[in-house]
């Protein structure tokens, strides 16, 4: 008996703390720039998964509405994104001071310089 342990395991293939938590965007890439941003002194193991969370939903939610607008407009450009972001009342709230580049201004007519209505006479 040389007491060399009993043969390990083979290790499996690796996976990704974004698999693991079953999203698409990078919690290690998160993880990363949370660390190097001095954001904090120290930064938890959760912190970046429930971040990569929070931003994938995001993302899910604004392209959904921008692919609805496109689709019933048949047009896929950036002012589909801008009408699908400043029509949602929570989105709007959100990100209402965002620039998009190539978005185009929203249509907006003040009341004042709508024609007036009148009253018709009933005859």
């Amino acid at each position: 008996m040389t007491g060399r342990g009993k043969g390990g395991k083979a290790k499996g293939k690796s996976k990704t703390r974004s698999s693991r938590a079953g999203l698409q965007f990078p919690v290690g890439r998160i993880y990363r720039l949370l660390r190097k941003g001095n954001y904090a002194e120290r930064v938890g193991a959760g912190a970046p998964v429930y971040l990569a969370a929070v931003m994938e939903y995001l993302a899910a939610e604004v392209l959904e509405l921008a692919g609805n607008a496109a689709q019933q407009e048949n047009l896929k450009i950036l002012r589909q994104l801008q009408l699908a972001i400043n029509n949602d009342e929570k989105l709007n709230r959100l990100l209402g001071g965002v620039t998009i580049v190539q978005g185009g201004v929203l249509p907006h007519i003040q009341a004042v310089l709508l024609p007036s209505k009148t009253k018709k006479a009933a005859a």
